[in-house]
């Protein structure tokens, strides 16, 4: 009994691409460079977020000390 191997693929989550998830695709789960760029952007904009309560900040005035 041999095995096979199956390529798995999926979709691209910014343009829905197909896209297979190899070694040699260095933006996957996206299909290129522009699409995990748009998506970056989406998460520094706050368009997409993890759902749940935000936390408070302890921002220390003297937070600048710990680096000296």
């Amino acid at each position: 009994m041999g095995l096979t191997m199956t390529t798995l693929t999926v979709k691209c989550p910014t343009c829905h691409k197909t896209v297979t998830w190899a070694a040699e695709n260095s933006f996957k789960p996206f299909c290129c460079e522009r699409c995990k760029l748009i998506d970056l952007g989406e998460w520094v904009m706050e368009e997409k977020r993890i759902p749940g309560e935000s936390l408070e900040l302890d921002i220390n005035e003297n937070e600048d000390q710990f680096f000296q």
